[in-house]
């Protein structure tokens, strides 16, 4: 079957709601999946393999919450050939882990082992959310994509950014954007240009500050069908870890995020890798907290500037959070960013 004839299918018996964008993306989906038919390139023992012409996958991008994921989704469930669907923050954790290893057998080129290590098991990559945040990861990406597409691994992804946005304003970004034309020559890049925000429609008009508790777990289950893949970010050669993870949703404690010595840097990659943040168990923070306190004003500044949609659990209301302390003035503008977060339409506005 081909992913029109599967999209119609799910149409059919309920499981989507027909969407034009959507439709419009299967076909450059589809001609990538058609392409999967034909034979890999052959390797000699003297000569590499001819890369294979066209196009070597498609890259997704549009507003959260449009379909981008579910689609590629779509893609892996009816590759033809091996395929592995792997959140591209995670993927690019198991890559350095890789080169880590194979620096200590003294390879002269540590990425090579690790990209044919990939070459050897699949034929096609599925990666969720493309972003580059991590000037390690700008300068690897470009010169592991060449190797598979040169192997003939093709990649399908989604990206909330344009290619040309990726990685925008890092830093040494002129030596990241050879990586960003390899990607509009080699690949389809389509927008996913859905008007409707499918992630939104599941929260609708719900509660999403709860004093006291509240049902997260249930919130949790509905918008990641409880499952989780976990998150890895790498920030300034830090990893942060997040175990709750799905589709563009994270959740976490308020002692994960601001319990621990993490700074903007940190928040700012979060903000950037999940469109849905649950946090729970904000306490009330006395004068003593002073520290977590400051790191929760900047994580809400961060997920307020990136418009990520917050839903929190909190010992009480947001003016008495924090009602005494250092930076208590500054923190009037997190509660009122948190009362305006709370609007039902307020990550579209």
């Amino acid at each position: 079957m081909t992913l029109h004839e599967i999209y119609a299918a799910r149409v059919a018996d309920g499981t989507l709601t027909a969407d034009p964008a959507q439709t419009a993306a299967l076909d450059p989906l589809e001609r990538v999946r058609a392409a999967l038919t034909a034979a890999p390139p052959k390797r000699g023992f003297f000569s590499r393999a001819k890369p294979p012409e066209g196009p070597m996958g498609c890259y997704l991008w549009g507003g959260v919450g449009r379909g981008k994921s579910m689609l590629m989704d779509l893609f892996h469930e009816a590759s033809p050939v091996p395929s592995r669907r792997v959140h591209f923050h995670a993927f690019m954790q198991e890559v350095h882990d890789g080169m880590h290893a194979a620096r200590k057998t003294g390879v002269d080129d540590a990425l090579t082992p690790v990209a044919d290590a990939i070459i050897a098991d699949v034929r096609v990559l599925c990666f969720d959310e493309m972003q580059i945040t991590d000037i390690t990861d700008a300068m690897i990406v470009g010169r592991l994509f060449e190797k598979l597409f040169a192997a003939g691994v093709r990649v399908v992804t989604t990206s909330n950014r344009v290619p040309d946005d990726l990685y925008k304003n890092g830093l040494n970004r002129a030596l990241f954007v050879p990586f960003i034309d390899l990607l509009k020559d080699r690949m389809i890049v389509h927008e996913l240009a859905a008007i409707r925000d499918y992630r939104q429609d599941r929260l609708g008009d719900e509660q999403v500050y709860f004093v006291g508790g509240g049902a997260l777990d249930d919130v949790w289950k509905r918008l990641t069908d409880g499952r989780s893949e976990g998150l890895t970010l790498r920030v300034k050669g830090r990893d942060v870890r997040l175990d709750d993870y799905a589709s563009g949703v994270a959740r976490a404690s308020f002692d994960q995020l601001c319990g621990r010595p993490l700074g903007a840097g940190d928040y700012l990659a979060l903000a950037q890798a999940v469109r849905v943040l649950i946090l729970t168990d904000v306490p009330r923070l006395s004068r003593a907290q002073n520290n977590e306190a400051k790191r929760f004003v900047t994580l809400i500044d961060a997920l307020y500037e990136a418009k990520v949609r917050l839903i929190m659990s909190a010992a009480a209301e947001p003016e008495d959070l924090y009602e005494a302390g250092e930076g208590r003035f500054e923190f009037d503008r997190t509660a009122s960013r948190l009362r305006e977060m709370q609007a039902a339409d307020w990550a579209t506005a």
